[in-house]
Order: C-alpha cells, then structure tokens, then sequence
C-alpha cells in the first residue's frame, strides 16, 4: 500500500516539473486520489459489479520502493543525462542499438508524444514536441536515457502519416534486435479503431512483445472508460499472443498512470529486475 525549441534538446532548464510530475508530491494527496492517479485501473475496477475477476487488473502492481527507483531513472543528473540523441526515417540512420530500447507507437493525435513529455517531466531540459496538429512525428525520434536505455517516439499511424510509414516501422520493428518492448497507445475515449487493429496484425506478425497503454482517460466518462477497457482486455485476452494481460491507463494532463508506467519501462528495460508487489 502507498504511503504518505531550438530542436529536440536544451532551452528548457528553467522549466519546474509540474505539481504531480515527482512521486513525493502524489504522496502527499488523501488515499483514494492517491490511488486513482498511481494506479488507476485499480481505481476503476471498483466500479465492476461484485465478484469480477480482477486478476489481470494487478499484474503489475509494484510497492512504493519500486516506483521511486524507478522514478530516478527519469530524472536527469551529472552522470546521468537524458538527451534527445537524433532522428531517422531508415533503421541504419538510427543510433547504435546498444542499449536496451523501447517505442512508443499510435494513431495519429493519439496523444504520444504528450505521454512521452509527462514521463520525461522531471528532467524538463528535455524537448519533447508536441503540436496540436496531428501527424507531427514524422520520422523515429530517439532519446537516450543515461546508459540505461533508449526509448523512440515513432511516427504516428493513420491521419497524415509519413508515405514511407509502413516500410519505416516494420523494418525499425524486424531490424531492432534491442528492442524490449512497443508501447501502443490506444485513445481511451474512443478505444480501439481499425488502424489499431492493424498495428496489432503488425506487431502479432513479427512476434514482438508490446502493451497496450489507454491514454487521455481524464477525457472519458467513468462509463466510457469502463466499456473500453473490458472491450479491449476482451480482445486482448482472446486475440493476441505477445500483448502483455494488463493494460495501462494514463493521463499526461493529471499524470494518472505516469508513475507506473515509468516502473514497467525500467521494468522491462532490465533496470528494474524484481518488483516488490504492492
């Protein structure tokens, strides 16, 4: 239980990281909003009628010791910099794939990149952009995590996507043997739509592992938010081989989720080998 741009990089070194960005602020909330913005699937479970399985709501549910180690991967320091590195629309323009990696991949105004700047918040030195206009990402984005691990914002899929956006993304997907595992972002409003479905095809294809991340769930209603995520824990459930059983919701407005996503990320990266459970 939890207790009480001049480019990609630089120019934001003045920046503070907003109220939530650092666990020990969240800490600070009553218990019931603790638990909504550090595990909000949790939080949304209740509203299942008496005697639901909930199992694969808790597969990963680490303590707080866990979630703190975690959070000082994602804070920047002397002798641990995180930097925007480059960007490629080919795999042999990417970096050297020496460290473990993940991507984050989705639809188009999906809110990606929004999620990627909430985890890097406590380091606002870095420049993640965000543009409300959809399609923005236009080619792999890269940026490197100390000596820890990479994580790559991908193009987004579906409303203006790059034309070379099918053969940049399978060959990064096939080619990318440091590749831990493919973050798809899902709209939590809408849930699943038909590019997601090809994304999955994509991803079930190559056998990659990949997890489902529900975002914008400050948007939906308690009643949406609900539907879409038995819809897809359905599909998930019955449908794919290499999605990871328990989906991950978040907010990069309220930072619901954030925190547990960035433990699953030093999780999966290796950097976080065991997790003591919750």
């Amino acid at each position: 239980m939890l207790l009480p741009p001049r480019g990609w990089g630089g120019g934001a070194a003045g920046r503070s990281p907003p109220a939530l960005a650092a666990l020990s602020q969240v800490l600070r909330l009553e218990r019931s909003r603790r638990t909504g913005i550090v595990f909000p699937l949790e939080k949304l479970a209740r509203s299942l009628a008496p005697g639901a399985d909930t199992a694969r709501f808790r597969l990963f549910q680490p303590g707080l010791a866990a979630l703190q180690r975690a959070e000082t991967l994602f804070r920047s320091g002397r002798d641990h910099a995180i930097d925007y590195v480059s960007s490629a629309v080919r795999t042999d323009h990417a970096p050297p794939p020496a460290l473990p990696e993940v991507c984050f991949i989705g639809r188009s105004n999906v809110g990606k990149s929004s999620l990627i700047r909430a985890l890097f918040s406590l380091s606002p030195e870095v420049e993640v952009r965000v543009s409300k206009t959809p399609g923005h990402t236009k080619k792999m984005n890269f940026f490197k995590v100390g000596k820890k691990f990479t994580l790559v914002d991908m193009p987004g899929y579906g409303y203006r996507a790059p034309q070379d956006f099918v053969e940049m993304v399978e060959a990064y997907l096939q080619e990318r043997h440091n590749l831990k595992r493919t973050f798809l972002l899902v709209d939590g409003v809408v849930g699943l739509q038909k590019t997601d479905h090809i994304a999955v095809d994509m991803l079930e294809e190559f056998g990659i592992p990949y997890v489902m991340v529900l975002t914008k769930i400050d948007r939906a209603s308690r009643g949406v938010l609900l539907k879409n995520v038995l819809a897809i824990q359905e599909f998930v459930n019955e449908k794919t081989q290499g999605c990871f059983p328990q989906l991950f919701l978040v907010s990069s407005l309220e930072f619901s989720g954030v925190h547990l996503l960035r433990c699953f990320v030093a999780h999966v990266t290796g950097n976080l080998p065991t997790v003591d459970a919750n």
